[in-house]
């Protein structure tokens, strides 16, 4: 009796569990908790296919180590006559011929991974080719591509999507699902941002009105701010000239979010910089006070304040008549860093919610029209016994429901059809039991002792075949992805739900029926 007591109170805690579970479900306003997440194809939402173009992460590796390669010779008072990037991955450098064996010791010293292409003396000059060996190609490009996944997986998940589908296809492809979205461009360009955040100090020394007519400065470059007119809504693009080098990157940044200017009650981003960004920063300003100093977005100009002071703190502030979406976006885009390699959008396809509405209408009908007829047969041909097989069938969608809930899994369409497939289960089980004890009872034995070895022969096979269900399921889940994957889990939900059911709680009504009500005859 103890034990059969322990046994009810698991089975009333577990029930208990699974109806406050799928509350929020069926009625939020009951248990305001966490609902069935519905997955892409029952909710509607967006689907896009993003492509990583990492030849541009090679570019600016190359262009990076031709910076560093210029500071060295500098720094080391090498001459030279000219380091550029030419033909995407390569650096050409010229260097007088004296200069050739000091340049060779910079080169093994600070630049092992470079790989020499040709040397070629001209007029006293060396024009020397140099580029990353394959490898180390590769490697960029891979590093790359993961990167730019972990980007896009911390800005959705800072978005606010629940269950989003993020995963890589083939070396340079991402695709997303994100259930629920329907501000598909908004989405979309928080997702394909760059977010390559620069600080950059504007050229006052040159017409930027002249730059403009094709003589820009060597060293400096236009960008523009982009603003639009209020009273139009036209886009007036504001042209600055600025120098080229960078001064101080959002690699730096350590947080941004949206504050409210308290004059202008204007929305903006402020950021925050990490120590040694702080004192990059301190020190810029110190240095270029009462010059313009542009705050660089994906080249294009947010702001350019003149620098009043020296800054410390290692905070500062993005405006540009922002939008509190803008702002919001943009402060999500600093936080989850830049991405190392631009992505294009090669696939979109938006499913809408009535698309989705018709697949659950569908997929529960279809539960339901089964549901009745495994009902009815089971009643029919098992009697009493076929309406406790009928009571744990019920119970059996309730704890797998529960369990989708509990797990914040997905609930797909492949997922509904997992259920389906584990009702069926759940009754075939069941009647191997019940089959079982038929064949006690037909050779005499008595209700109790019947059930008793009904359960102990059938508990094996039932084992035997859920057991091997289970780790296909997981398997499935493990391998598997998007809608396999939700198959997956509603099948392994059913299966152990399925188990729980017809060998615990069944068996509990029949003893209660024998022992408690003292039954003499079985209706089976």
């Amino acid at each position: 009796m103890k034990t059969l007591s322990w046994k009810h109170i698991i089975v009333l805690l577990i029930t208990v569990a699974a109806v406050i579970h799928i509350m929020p479900t069926v009625n939020p306003a009951l248990w305001p908790h966490k609902k069935i997440n519905l997955g892409l194809d029952l909710q509607g939402g967006m689907h896009l296919a993003l492509e990583v173009d990492t030849e541009k992460a090679v570019e600016s590796t190359v262009e990076r180590i031709s910076q560093e390669l210029r500071n060295s010779l500098k720094k080391e008072h090498i001459r030279y006559t000219g380091i550029d990037r030419v033909d995407g991955n390569k650096i050409s450098v010229q260097i007088p011929e004296d200069s050739k064996q000091s340049f060779d010791q910079i080169l093994g010293k600070e630049f092992k991974q470079l790989r020499l292409i040709s040397t070629v003396p001209d007029s006293g000059q060396i024009h020397i080719t140099m580029d990353l060996p394959d490898r180390e190609t590769i490697q960029i490009k891979k590093l790359a591509a993961d990167q730019a996944l972990e980007t896009i997986r911390n800005r959705i998940d800072q978005f606010g999507v629940n269950e989003p589908d993020i995963r890589r296809q083939g070396e340079n492809r991402i695709l997303i699902q994100l259930p629920g979205v329907k501000e598909t461009k908004r989405a979309k360009d928080i997702i394909g941002k760059t977010a390559i955040l620069e600080f950059k100090l504007l050229d006052d020394t040159h017409d930027v009105n002249a730059a403009l007519k094709g003589n820009v400065p060597p060293g400096s470059q236009i960008l523009y701010e982009i603003k639009v007119d209020p009273a139009t809504s036209r886009e007036i693009k504001v042209p600055y000239l600025l120098k080229k080098g960078t001064l101080l990157t959002g690699a730096y940044l350590t947080d941004a979010r949206v504050q409210i200017d308290s004059q202008y009650n204007e929305p903006y981003v402020s950021i925050d910089f990490d120590k040694k960004g702080a004192r990059l920063f301190e020190r810029i300003t110190e240095e270029n006070v009462k010059k313009r100093l542009a705050i660089v977005l994906d080249n294009k100009v947010y702001s350019a304040p003149v620098i009043q002071e020296k800054i410390s703190g290692g905070s500062a502030r993005i405006t540009g008549n922002f939008s509190p979406e803008e702002a919001h976006d943009l402060a999500i885009v600093l936080r989850a860093g830049a991405l190392p390699a631009p992505v294009q959008v090669i696939e979109e396809r938006t499913v809408g919610p009535s698309l989705g509405a018709d697949s659950i209408r569908k997929g529960l009908m279809s539960m339901i029209v089964g549901g009745i007829l495994v009902v009815a047969f089971m009643v029919l041909y098992y009697r009493l016994s076929g309406l406790i097989a009928d009571v744990a069938l019920f119970m059996n969608i309730i704890l797998i429901a529960a369990g989708l809930a509990a797990f914040q899994a997905t609930l797909t369409l492949p997922g509904i059809a997992g259920i389906i497939l584990t009702i069926g289960m759940a009754v075939d089980a069941n009647v191997l039991i019940f089959e079982r004890i038929r064949e006690e009872m037909a050779v005499g034995r008595s209700p109790r002792a019947a059930v008793d070895t009904g359960y102990q022969r059938a508990t094996l096979t039932i084992l035997d075949a859920n057991v091997t269900t289970l780790i296909a399921a997981l398997v499935l889940f493990q391998f598997g992805t998007g809608p396999v994957k939700g198959f997956a889990v509603t099948l392994s939900l059913g299966v152990i739900s399925s188990l729980f059911t017809s060998l615990i709680v069944t068996r509990m009504i029949f003893d209660y029926l024998l022992l408690k009500r003292k039954t003499r005859t079985l209706s089976i």
